[in-house]
């Protein structure tokens, strides 16, 4: 869809003392562009200033270690009472859907969980858990996880840091509907194999104990309960990041796809284009509140069972943010509409920086109130 060159100034909501936001779309580029700070760091100190108790919702969560145990066993117990069944029997793929997907989408949003540090108060437990939990996922992925998400938070947005963005390259060639489903259908692997082309990290001791210690599991796995056994754990965490209900939080969480704000050939509306929404449905129960996404970008040293809290606290806050119902229909709309698409997203030239790359940086601000003014 051909673009010219537009700039848009918008005015900031009443509700915070922000300055206004320049919204650029160019040639060839059809990203939406931000010039100014990113939202939540601005929503965050007005909320503390009117709110000052929600900084008491801060830190680790103790009942996080209980559910990745629970749901560890579920999905080892799974797998091997799948071991003689054929991989492409209807029962195989429903349980790898059904169960499997649910379960692996859970620990990956446990590992979101324990990378800003709130299952323990000590980083390194952590670290240590996190590989833990990885272990049904069945590809080592925690140690690598934890720096690019925490880039991704302090960078929202960044043009070559935030790697929670697609690539124009992604953009040009899935701008279609088959594209969009092709997207959807793999994008876990996308997710996966993205952030590595957009910058590298160093090799460190916990990324090396994540790739033994998943390494090591798989093996046993299959030489005590074959190949059927391995195979089920990798499914399930294809169907998580696929065409899956939960795996709608993906493109929930940041795609502009609201018809007050999504892209279009100008950008003309009068209110700032969001760059995060929230979804308050039934799946948050399953993916620890990940769907209070406004809330967790807000306030990410806040565990998922204290956000619905600080929802409630500064609802004055969230309660005009545009915000999502379902996140199947998140899906069906991604592909289908066609003024939605990948490049639906809010980029940024400012500068970043990268955070976690350093083992010790173990006890980075997560743990001791990131983002709260004064706290370090």
């Amino acid at each position: 869809m051909p673009l010219t060159s537009v700039t848009t100034t918008v005015q900031a909501s009443s509700k915070l003392d922000v300055p206004k936001q320049a919204v650029s779309r160019y040639n060839g580029d059809h990203f939406l562009w931000s010039y100014t700070e990113e939202p939540h760091r601005t929503r965050r100190h007005a909320i503390i200033k009117t709110h000052p108790e929600v900084t008491k919702l801060c830190g680790p969560e103790p009942l996080t270690k209980y559910f990745v145990l629970a749901v560890v066993a579920v999905q080892i117990v799974c797998a091997v009472c799948l071991r003689n069944t054929p991989v492409f029997s209807l029962r195989y793929i429903l349980a790898a859907y059904v169960i499997g997907a649910t379960a692996n989408q859970n620990l990956f949003l446990a590992i979101h969980e324990i990378s800003h540090n709130l299952a323990f108060k000590a980083p390194l437990a952590n670290r240590l858990f996190a590989v833990f939990a990885n272990v049904p996922i069945g590809v080592p992925y925690s140690a690598a996880f934890r720096p690019y998400h925490l880039t991704h938070h302090k960078s929202l947005g960044v043009d070559g840091l935030d790697t929670d963005l697609p690539t124009s390259l992604e953009a040009f060639f899935l701008d279609s509907i088959l594209g969009k489903a092709f997207f959807c259908t793999f994008q876990i692997l996308f997710y996966a194999l993205r952030p590595m082309m957009v910058y590298q990290l160093p090799l460190t001791r916990i990324h090396l104990f994540n790739i033994i210690a998943q390494l090591s599991f798989d093996y046993i796995l299959f030489q005590y309960a074959g190949h059927r056994a391995l195979a089920y754990l990798i499914m399930s965490s294809f169907f998580a990041g696929s065409l899956h209900p939960c795996a709608g939080h993906f493109i929930a969480e940041h795609y502009v796809l609201n018809p007050q704000s999504r892209c279009a050939n100008e950008v003309s509306s009068l209110v700032p284009i969001p760059e995060t929404f929230s979804y308050y449905g039934p799946l948050n129960m399953l993916t620890y509140n990940v769907g209070l996404h406004n809330e967790h970008h807000d306030f990410p040293a806040i565990p998922w069972t204290r956000l619905p809290v600080l929802h409630e606290i500064a609802k004055d806050y969230y309660a005009d943010l545009p915000h999502h119902k379902s996140w199947t229909w998140v899906i069906w709309q991604f592909i289908w509409d066609k003024e939605v698409g990948l490049w639906c997203r809010v980029k940024r030239k400012e500068a970043g920086r990268k955070v976690g790359w350093r083992e010790d940086e173990l006890g980075s601000n997560e743990q001791k109130g990131a983002g709260i003014p004064g706290m370090k």
